[in-house]
């Protein structure tokens, strides 16, 4: 069965017949989960081995926020108290002892995600804190520091690769710049790229994640009429180009409030901005077929970049 251009989610801690129906009928690039699907650590790792049974695919994407502390959608069956913000000030006093402990930390939490059956984590968050970054990002961030934050992206995404699990960087070209939580409203950056690339652009310059997630911001020097999400100004000059992203880009949540259309024209004008996947968290199911039913298979591209994927996988 041949992939469509979304990651969609569902509503409980077991699959409905309605939602088996679904993926018996239609194929989705990846299901994300969260805390409402998580019960205990049997009926987690149950639920993910039906969808795969469902989608035939031992190795089909099963994505999860797993960043630590505030977005922790397993604090209720694992201990994850550890934020981004603790390893960023830690490796700002002594990189050798920080990065070691990172390291360790990050190989645990794989384990556990691998346990369960999840294989994609979408961090690391790479977005550089500023003295107006909404508290949405917080201690979700490294640092201040645009070198500390690309530094532990980068130990993020090697550790978890060698670990088999995939990364998501997020949330290209960079949230921190922004004083607006864009789940509530559409967030405006006035800044100008010569600003945007010293401090924000940077972190996301230098890794090598096979997928990368959109900040819903509108970078008004930059389009001045639509989000980043929606641009393909900014999909193909700034996060192709002068970022140099080479993997998978896919949208942030499309039943956020920054996104001010519905959810069929969302997911069109993120496809056809550039991004290779639309996300929906939601997990209502009429949405979701709805959805599924709008958007086309994945192209060559995806395809492709989906095979190294499941190389990392094995």
């Amino acid at each position: 069965m041949r992939k469509k251009a979304i990651i969609i989610s569902i509503k409980g801690t077991t699959l409905t017949k309605k939602e088996e129906l679904l993926l018996s009928r239609e194929k989705p690039w990846g299901i994300i989960l969260f805390k409402r699907n998580i019960k205990s650590f049997e009926q987690i790792k149950n639920l993910i081995k039906d969808i795969k049974r469902l989608m035939k695919d031992s190795k089909f994407p099963i994505l999860i926020d797993e960043e630590g502390a505030t977005v922790s959608r397993l604090k209720d069956i694992i201990n994850h108290n550890f934020e981004a913000n603790y390893f960023g000030q830690l490796y700002k006093l002594d990189k050798k002892i920080a990065t070691t402990l990172y390291r360790n930390y990050l190989k645990s939490l794989c384990d556990k995600l691998k346990n369960i059956g999840i294989n994609i984590n979408t961090i690391p968050v790479l977005d550089v804190l500023r003295n107006n970054t909404n508290d949405i990002i917080g201690k979700r961030s490294f640092s201040k520091s645009n070198l500390v934050v690309s530094d532990l992206g980068e130990i993020t995404i090697n550790e978890c690769h060698a670990n088999k699990i995939v990364t998501v960087i997020k949330h290209i070209p960079g949230h921190g710049c922004s004083s607006i939580d864009s789940h509530k409203e559409m967030p405006k950056v006035n800044l100008d790229i010569r600003a945007l690339n010293k401090i924000d652009f940077y972190p996301f310059k230098s890794t090598y994640s096979k997928l990368a997630m959109t900040a819903h911001i509108l970078y008004s020097k930059i389009d001045s009429k639509n989000v980043s999400t929606f641009s393909k100004k900014i999909i193909n000059e700034i996060i192709r180009k002068k970022i140099g992203f080479k993997g998978i880009l896919m949208s942030d949540d499309i039943s956020m409030k920054a996104l001010k259309y519905d959810l069929i024209t969302n997911a069109k004008k993120s496809l056809l901005a550039g991004c290779n996947l639309v996300l929906y968290c939601a997990g209502n199911i009429k949405n979701n077929f709805k959805l599924i039913k709008s958007v086309p298979y994945i192209d060559q591209f995806t395809a492709k970049k989906t095979s190294e994927i499941y190389k990392i996988l094995r």
